[in-house]
């Protein structure tokens, strides 16, 4: 099986949804954002969603999004949800059907992107740096697993990264 989507995993606030259209734009290929596509196929919002069926339910919906992105026969530009890499079922899928490019960034730096963004239920209620710290501590493994390249957003235009992540994945064989 071919290993044509171009995938982007990461800690939220990584770049990954601006990045990714930035490259699907370049390579004039359509773009999927997991997250996008789970509220799609629940049809509600995702707060909701998230209300009514926690985490839990919606990790059993992102692997249902992320098997429907990966099987697709177009070339795609994939943006996964941050935890999407959690799910050893996700990581087989993305790997076998994409090159996997994680955004890295700091902590502090994600903090300071997310800033007054109140729609992300894992930062609710505490110090963003210190949940961001704890989340990439944990996850760290599953990224690396996941991934095929690593590229770092820390001060760099969406251009910038974008450019890297087009250069790893020309680099490649997929």
């Amino acid at each position: 099986m071919p290993r044509d989507h171009l995938v982007l995993v990461g800690l939220m606030g990584a770049g990954k949804s601006s990045v990714g259209r930035r490259c699907a734009e370049l390579l004039g290929r359509p773009f999927v954002d997991t997250d996008e596509l789970v509220v799609a196929m629940a049809g509600i919002p995702f707060d909701d969603l998230w209300a009514a069926e926690g985490e839990s339910g919606f990790r059993a919906r992102e692997r249902a999004a992320v098997a429907d992105a990966t099987a697709s026969p177009v070339p795609l530009v994939i943006a996964c949800g941050g935890g999407a890499v959690l799910d050893p079922d996700n990581r087989r899928a993305l790997r076998a059907r994409g090159f996997v490019v994680w955004l890295a960034a700091s902590p502090t730096v994600l903090a300071s992107r997310l800033a007054g963004d109140d729609s992300r239920p894992l930062l609710a209620g505490g110090d963003r740096a210190t949940t961001l710290t704890r989340l990439a501590d944990s996850r760290a493994a599953a990224y690396e697993a996941a991934a095929d390249a690593t590229v770092a957003t820390d001060g760099r235009t969406v251009d910038a990264v974008a450019a890297s992540v087009l250069e790893e994945f020309e680099s490649c064989d997929a």
